[in-house]
């Protein structure tokens, strides 16, 4: 559904529950998740209810915004984090910013309001180091009397493809190509057809090949790559944590952040990060500015 018709029945003199429901249906439309459309829809609903039931939409000031916003951190008695406070102030700016663009209104009144940018603290990331020590237990199970693969090819593939969890945990056989040795590849793919923009491929490494067909015929893998639950995979992790001597607690997040850190130390294209983690642009501006962070505190140590 188009804008101009969501936003047909719209005038400036309309209130501001119509024009939720409507917005509501357009950031579904723009392939934001559940989870994003919930939360800046439910921004909007607290300012419906801070405001007069009968208060149209031309009538809000920017004075009455800043007004809602101090209200949120002060006056509502639940606590508004740093960075929930940011979010709702971008679902402000996004909501009057879709109102102005269509003409619904003259003019914007979120278009002052001074965004408060949070970063949240730079992740934890294993060194080169680590990741040698880690992969050496790898090889140790690997090797051991009783030979167990899994290790090896879960954390090299982690840390090799940068994958998310969920997308580690929806692999299948079919989304690897490994028919070509010296190109082989993985396939991160999504039924939901919202976040088809998320597919892609990723080259894995070649030695990864061999330890995977150790794996996939010591346990019979027939569809699932990791046919075991979220828990049981977390498990291996720390299993190699503790076995690698780490204080440290590696984790699906650890590993991909890990993954994205070692591509830019080797002069890998930014934009070349960006994608193999199925980033989009907006979402690469924060994850961009903390790798830069990390490699710099890394070079400072």
């Amino acid at each position: 559904m188009s804008s101009d018709s969501l936003t047909a029945h719209l005038t400036a003199q309309s209130t501001l529950p119509p024009a939720i429901q409507g917005w509501k249906i357009y950031l579904a439309d723009q392939g934001n998740s559940v989870h994003t459309v919930k939360a800046f829809t439910h921004d909007l609903e607290l300012l419906a209810s801070f405001l007069s039931p009968t208060r149209t939409l031309g009538s809000i000031t920017t004075a009455d915004l800043n007004h809602f916003l101090n209200w949120l951190q002060k006056g509502r008695g639940v606590p508004c984090s740093p960075k929930t406070l940011s979010r709702r102030i971008t679902s402000l700016k996004s909501f009057f910013r879709w109102l102005h663009q269509y003409a619904v209104l003259t003019s914007n009144p979120a278009e002052k309001l001074v965004q408060h940018t949070v970063l949240s603290p730079l992740p934890v990331v294993l060194t080169s180091q680590e990741v040698e020590r880690v992969m050496e237990i790898c090889q140790k199970h690997r090797q051991a009397k009783k030979p167990d693969a899994r290790y090896f090819t879960l954390f090299y593939l982690l840390i090799s493809t940068g994958i998310k969890k969920t997308e580690c945990l929806a692999l299948n056989i079919n989304h690897l190509e490994l028919d070509q040795p010296s190109t082989p590849y993985l396939f991160v793919r999504y039924t939901n057809p919202q976040y088809r923009y998320k597919e892609r491929k990723i080259p894995v490494p070649e030695d990864w090949v061999a330890g995977f067909e150790e794996y996939r015929n010591q346990y019979e893998i027939k569809d699932r790559l990791f046919p075991w639950s979220q828990r049981r995979l977390e498990y291996l992790l720390e299993d190699l944590s503790q076995g690698a001597g780490l204080e440290k607690h590696i984790s699906f997040d650890m590993c991909r952040w890990t993954c994205a850190l070692l591509d830019l130390q080797s002069g890998m294209e930014k934009n070349a990060i960006r994608q193999k983690l199925g980033l989009s642009k907006v979402q690469w501006r924060e994850i961009g500015m903390k790798l830069d962070q990390l490699a710099e505190s890394i070079l400072s140590d």
